[in-house]
C-alpha cells in the first residue's frame, strides 16, 4: 500500500495541471481517496482519522503562520500606496538615461516587493499591474517586459525574508529534526533565520548577474524615450521607503526581529501612512482587504489540504518506501540530491511554491537529510530548483501566470528569447551552488553547527548522557525522610 501514496501524488500533480482545479480541492479528494483505500486495506484505522481535526488546529495556532496575512496585508498597501512608483522612477534615475535603465529599475522594485506578495502567482500578478504599464510607458518591448515580470516574480522565492523562505525554514526544520533523530547525528537543528543567512549570497549574485544582462540586453528592445523625472516628493518617498524595507527585512534574516513582529510593525506602519495620506478612501480600504483575506485563503487553504494529504501518506507508509529508495541509492549523497531535486523540478511544473512545501517537502527532503548531512545547502538548493522551475517554459509556473497577465501578449518564441539568458543566469547560480556548497555558509554565526558533524563526532548516547548528570536535589524537612515510604501491600486474593 505504500507505493500507492506514489500514485496519490503523481495523480494530485497531473489532475491539478490537466483540470485547472484549486490545488487544495485536488489535495482533499486524494487525502479522501488514499484514507478510503487505507481503511479498506486495514493500513489505517478510524481512531487514527479522528485526530485530523485536532492536527489542523494546533497547526493553526503556530506563531509563524500569523505573519502571512500581515506581510500580505504589507503587500497590498505598498502595491496601492504611490511607493512603487516613486521607487520605479528613483531606481530608473539612478541608471542614468541609459535604454536599460526602466528593466534594472524594474528588477530592483521586484526585489523590494516580491518577498511581500505571498505566493509566485501573487507575486506575478502585483508585478504584472505595477511593473507592466510602468514598462510599457517607458518603451520596453512587450517580450521583454513580459521576462523581466517573470523572473521578478519569482524573485520572492530566494530574496530573504520572503513568505516561501519562512514557510520552507519552518518544513526544514521538521525534516532535519527527524533526520537527526534516525541518524543519531550530532548537529544543531536548522532553523528558519539559518535559510535565511544561507540564501542571501545566491539570491545576491542572481539579482547583480540580471542587472548586468538587463544592462548589455535591454538596450536592443527598449526605444529611446524620455524618462521621467522624480520630484523631491518621490525622492523622499523613495528613500524613506528602502530604508524602513531593508530595516525590517533586513532584521528578519538577521534574526533581529521573529517574522511575526516584523510584519506587525510594517503592516501597521504603511496603514498609518496611507490613513495620513487620504490614500485609503473611497472604497479603497475594502477593496485592500478583500485582498488580503483572498489572499490569506489561497494560503491557507492549500495548507489545511496538504496537512491532511501528508498524514495519509505516512499513514499509508510512502515516506518509509521513499526513504528506503534513496538509502539505496547508489553513486553517493551527489546521487540522492540530484534525485529529489530533480523531483521537486517536475513537481513545480504543477504545483506553487507553497503547495510543493506543505505536500513534498515533508515527505522528500527528510529522507536525503539522511545522507546529506548540511541542511542549509539542501534548503538553499531546494529554493534555487523552485525558481528555476518556474521559469522554464512551457509549464514553468511564472511563465504561464506572465503570459496569461499581460494586457498585449508577446509572441512565445520572442519571450523565450529575452527569457533565455535570464534562465542560463539561474542555472549557473544552482550550478556554482551545487559545486561550492561553502556559499550557503558565509553570513553562518561564529561556532555553527550547521555543516554537518565533526571528524571526531560520534552518536549521542542519551542512556550514558543521563547517567552523567548530577542526582536530582532532595527536598524535605529536617528529621523527616526525603520520600515518603509505605509500608508493603498485602497480596491479592
Amino acid at each position: 500500500m505504500s507505493a500507492f501514496g506514489l500514485f496519490l501524488i503523481a495523480a494530485v500533480a497531473a489532475l491539478t495541471l490537466l483540470t485547472g482545479l484549486p490545488a487544495y480541492v485536488v489535495l482533499l479528494i486524494g487525502s479522501v481517496v488514499g484514507a478510503v483505500v487505507g481503511l479498506a486495506s486495514g493500513m489505517i484505522n478510524t481512531d487514527i482519522l479522528r485526530g485530523v481535526a485536532a492536527r489542523l488546529i494546533n497547526l493553526l495556532e503556530t506563531d509563524l503562520l500569523q505573519a502571512l496575512p500581515l506581510f500580505l496585508l504589507m503587500g497590498a498597501l505598498l502595491n496601492r500606496l504611490p511607493i512603487a512608483d516613486a521607487l520605479f522612477k528613483c531606481g530608473a534615475a539612478l541608471f542614468g538615461r541609459s535604454r536599460a535603465a526602466p528593466v534594472m529599475s524594474g528588477f530592483l522594485l521586484g526585489a523590494l516587493l516580491g518577498p511581500m506578495n505571498g505566493s509566485v502567482g501573487a507575486s506575478v500578478g502585483a508585478l504584472a499591474r505595477t511593473l507592466g504599464p510602468r514598462l510599457a510607458k517607458a518603451g520596453v518591448a512587450p517580450s521583454l517586459r513580459e521576462a523581466v515580470i517573470a523572473v521578478s516574480g519569482t524573485l520572492g522565492v530566494v530574496v530573504p525574508p520572503s513568505l516561501v523562505l519562512i514557510l520552507l525554514g519552518d518544513s526544514m526544520l521538521s525534516a532535519h529534526t527527524l533526520a537527526l533523530n534516525t541518524t543519531k547525528r550530532m548537529d544543531r537543528v536548522i532553523n528558519t533565520q539559518d535559510l535565511m543567512r544561507g540564501a542571501m549570497l545566491p539570491a545576491a549574485v542572481f539579482l547583480v548577474v540580471c542587472l548586468l544582462i538587463a544592462a548589455i540586453t535591454a538596450r536592443r528592445s527598449t526605444s529611446a524615450v524620455v524618462r521621467e523625472t522624480p520630484s523631491i516628493k518621490d525622492i523622499f518617498t523613495a528613500l524613506v521607503s528602502v530604508l524602513c524595507l531593508v530595516l525590517l527585512l533586513g532584521g528578519i534574516a538577521t534574526g533581529r526581529f521573529y517574522a511575526v513582529e516584523a510584519a506587525a510593525m510594517g503592516a501597521v506602519a504603511l496603514f498609518v501612512w496611507a490613513l495620513l495620506s487620504g490614500q485609503l478612501g473611497g472604497g479603497t480600504l475594502s477593496k485592500t482587504l478583500d485582498q488580503v483575506f483572498v489572499g490569506t485563503g489561497t494560503l491557507f487553504a492549500p495548507l489545511l489540504a496538504a496537512t491532511t494529504f501528508t498524514l495519509v501518506l505516512r499513514l499509508l507508509e510512502t515516506d518509509k518506501l521513499i526513504e528506503s529508495w534513496i538509502a539505496a541509492l547508489p553513486g553517493g549523497q551527489a546521487v540522492a540530491v540530484i534525485v529529489i531535486l530533480a523531483s521537486l523540478a517536475v513537481l513545480a511544473f504543477a504545483l506553487d511554491a507553497f503547495e510543493i512545501i506543505f505536500v513534498a517537502v515533508p515527505i522528500l527532503v527528510p529522507a536525503l537529510l539522511i545522507r546529506v548531512e548540511d541542511a542549509v545547502w539542501v534548503g538553499v538548493l531546494v529554493l534555487l530548483v523552485l525558481q528555476t522551475s518556474f521559469l522554464l517554459p512551457p509549464m514553468g509556473y511564472a511563465w504561464v501566470l506572465t503570459r496569461a497577465s499581460m494586457p498585449d501578449r508577446a509572441e512565445a518564441a520572442d519571450t523565450l528569447r529575452a527569457l533565455a539568458p535570464f534562465i542560463g543566469a539561474q542555472m549557473a547560480v544552482l550550478a556554482l551552488v551545487v559545486a561550492v556548497p561553502a556559499i550557503v555558509h558565509v553570513f553562518d554565526p561564529p561556532g555553527s553547527r550547521l555543516r554537518g558533524p565533526a571528524p571526531g563526532d560520534k552518536p549521542a548516547d542519551v542512556d550514558a548522557m543521563l547517567r552523567q548528570l548530577p542526582p536530582p536535589p532532595q527536598f524535605g524537612l529536617p528529621g523527616l525522610p526525603t520520600t515518603p515510604s509505605f509500608p508493603p501491600s498485602s497480596p491479592t486474593k
